[in-house]
Formats: structure tokens, sequence, C-alpha cells
């Protein structure tokens, strides 16, 4: 049997077969599908119309409906979008269903879908959503598809997919404090272009990776689609383990996988991150690369900590550490990705003071756990960009009208980097607060 990387071997096992190779199409089960009120209604379109009006989905344990996107707004088809959630969870017997205005509400799908025990090693996880490569973080093959594909899924339990080539990136040395996954990632986009992994396997591996915790290598995955993978992934170990078995829903048993000795990769790269300093990218490219040092002093107008990317219990904790017993100067937002995450503004301290006493301290703004303005929404969305204004963020995207206004410009960068950059009012160098 040829040697294979982790993704041709999860594609294999769930196509049944003992090898594939890539560039080979075939049909895969799929062991979660996840839909939220974006596309949930198209998705659940599709599936009526193709299997007709009174199909039932193929298994309602596989499949996870999370409401995230525009939540916390009066738009009246927003909320219509998360009434035909509501509607088909009911119809369909769906078993998790994390609905708004009950305890069950979560917030962020790609957050909520590990914190609910959703993400196990090995399996195939796919979403109707681009950054559901976020799961690949938990050695699982994860990413994002189309209506109409989740739709026949919805039906089947299957999908066609071609087995993509993979590239590996290796990252060598400790972290420095100055230093996240989020400037990792950055780099590795502005090195080979927002198009240079197209329906490619993005595999994270080193010593670097592996001394993450695993809310930073989730924020590594997350961002593959930003170069335009088909997948991130990372192989699950025994951070990965002891996360998994704590939440795992159902107790549902999964086999681990790792690339074997020999494997191809279509393309390597190794990093020694004691060399990298902090990463922005600068409007309106995610691979429109800076270091912090080329662009530091840029004027700002606003400041977000959130979403997928930056909106971890870690992304807060490193945010906070900067901000405690000082002021920001500009408007600066802070959005928790899950409920989990929000209740843990109240209980994780720092000196004695809680994330979300320093925050609140420092001038920020705490909003209700959800996207929120990562992807603009409504124009009451908290935080959103209203305004021909300039932003620094820790979300993913910075194309023109990805926060709001199409003459807005975001830069992305790390929480440290958008910390600093808040208390100065201007792109900072969070190194000159860490010494």
């Amino acid at each position: 049997m040829p040697a294979m990387t982790m993704t041709e071997k999860i594609l294999a096992r769930a196509a049944g077969k003992s090898s594939v190779t890539p560039g080979e199409n075939v049909w895969v089960n799929v062991d979660v599908l996840m839909t939220h009120d974006v596309c949930g209604p198209g998705t659940f379109g599709v599936f009526k119309k193709e299997f007709g009006p009174q199909a039932k989905v193929w298994d309602p344990e596989k499949v996870v409906i999370i409401p995230d996107h525009y939540i916390f707004t009066k738009d009246a088809m927003a909320n219509r979008n998360v009434d035909i959630l509501r509607a088909f969870a009911k119809e369909q017997n769906i078993k998790y269903f994390y609905d708004v205005g009950t305890e069950k509400y979560k917030g962020v799908c790609h957050i909520a879908l590990p914190e609910e025990g959703h993400t196990r090693p090995g399996e195939v996880l796919l979403g109707t959503d681009s950054h559901t490569c976020t799961a690949g973080a938990f050695g699982e093959f994860a990413t994002g598809i189309g209506n109409t594909d989740a739709g026949f899924v919805l039906g089947t339990g299957k999908l066609w997919l071609k087995v993509p080539p993979t590239m590996r990136f290796i990252f060598h040395g400790q972290l420095p404090p100055y230093l996240m996954a989020k400037d990792l990632i950055l780099a590795v986009i502005g090195d080979i272009g927002v198009d240079g992994a197209t329906y490619r396997a993005m595999e994270f591996d080193g010593d670097g990776v592996f001394a993450l915790n695993i809310e930073e290598r989730m924020t590594l995955c997350n961002m593959a689609i930003e170069a335009g993978g088909k997948n991130g992934i990372i192989a699950a170990d025994q951070v990965t383990l002891d996360y998994v078995n704590q939440r795992n829903a159902g107790n549902k048993p999964y086999t681990v996988v790792t690339t074997d000795p020999g494997a191809k990769f279509i393309f390597e790269k190794v990093y020694d991150v004691t060399k990298l300093e902090p990463v922005i990218a600068k409007p309106h490219s995610p691979d429109n690369k800076a270091f912090v040092s080329e662009v530091k002093g840029t004027k700002l107008d606003r400041a977000y900590i959130g979403s997928c990317t930056g909106g971890k219990l870690t992304d807060f904790k490193a945010a906070a550490e900067l901000l405690r017993g000082k002021s920001v100067k500009i408007d600066t937002f802070v959005v928790p990705a899950t409920t989990e995450v929000a209740r843990g503004l109240d209980t994780e301290k720092i000196g004695g003071q809680t994330l979300r006493e320093i925050f609140l301290a420092a001038g920020a703004k705490i909003g209700d756990a959800s996207c929120a303005a990562c992807l603009g929404g409504p124009s009451d969305t908290f935080g959103r960009l209203n305004a021909p204004i300039s932003c620094i963020s820790t979300t993913n995207r910075n194309f023109p009208g990805r926060m709001g206004h199409k003459e807005a410009k975001v830069y992305l960068a790390s929480p440290l980097t958008v910390a600093a950059s808040a208390l100065a009012g201007s792109i900072a160098d969070c190194r000159e607060l860490l010494v």
C-alpha cells in the first residue's frame, strides 16, 4: 500500500478504499454536516426540491445546525432565516440545534463544533461555510461546501470529492511571547498568496505547531481557506485527545490517523518561528503581508477582537495582558466567539481582575457571542464598519466591504497586535509593551 498523507488516509477510510491518490474522485461517507443561518435556508430548499417536500435527512444525529451570523439584529430577513432553521430542526428531529434565545445557543459555529464535541480525529466534517476547515486542528478532514452539495449530503450522507494533494508547512522553534498563531498563518498566506493552496490540503507540522494549545491550532487551520486551501490539518496528539475525549458528543468512537513516513507532498516550506516578527495583512487582501515594523504608526479609527479566528479565550487573555491598567485611544470592540468563551471572560483573571473587567476598564465595548461584524451584516450589527474608516481586526478577511462599508480599510493582525494598536490609536508593535 502506498504511503499516504493524513488527508488521503481519512478520505480513503471514508470512501471504503485501502488507498487513494491526489486527483482521484471518490464517494465519501460524511460523519458530520454543519449549517447555519446564512446558508441553512438555501440548503434546506435544495434538499426538499431534489428529495421531495416530505423527505427526511439521512441521519438527524449527524446534522448540526448553529445560528451564528446575523443573530442580534432587528433585520426582518435575518430573523426569518433563523425561523427557517427552527422549523426544519423541529420537522427533522435534529438533535443538535443550538437555537438563539435558548440555553443551548452557542455562537460562532466553528468554535461551537469542538466545544460541543462534534470534532473527532479521522472523521469527515463538512459545513456550509468556508471556515469549516478550522476543525482540521483536530486531525480530521474538514472543509466548506456550497448549498447544493450540502442539500445532497442531507439526503444521502455522501459527497463526491476529489482527493487534494498536500502541502506541508513546518514550524520549528519556541514561539516568542510576541507571536501568536495568527502571525504564523498570515506569514504563510503572505508567502504563497490567496490562491497558493487552491484545492490543496495544508498540513501543519513541527515542534512549533505542537507547542500551541488547541485554540491556537484552530487559528492556523481556520485560515487555510484564505490561501485557497481545500482543508487545513494538524495531526492529533495528546493535547487533541484530551480535549476531544472530554467533550465527544455521544461518546462516538474515532480512529486517529497520521501521515505515513515517505508520503508525498506537492510543496514544503520550513519556518523558524524565533526569526519571525508580528505580521499584518494590509487592505484589501489577506496576502497583502507586511511586518509590523513596516506599517507601525498607520492611523486607525477602530480595533476589533473577535470571530472564529480571534474570539477564543486564548485570544482574549493575550489582549487583556496588554490592556490591563491602560485605556484604549480608539473605539475597541470585543466579541466572544461563543457563550462558553463569554463565560470565560468572567472566570479567567489576570492580576485579580476578570478579563471582562479589564476590557471594560480599558474602555472597550463587549458584544454578545456571535459572528457580529466579521461578515458585515445588517447595519445594526455590533461593531460593523458603517463608515469608510480604518480598523485593525483579529478577523480572517479584509476584502472591500467584508466588515461593512465598502470603502473601509481593514488590517488583519493577532490579538496582541490589535490590543497594542488600540492603546496607541495607530498600528503598534506589541513587542514594545511586552519587554
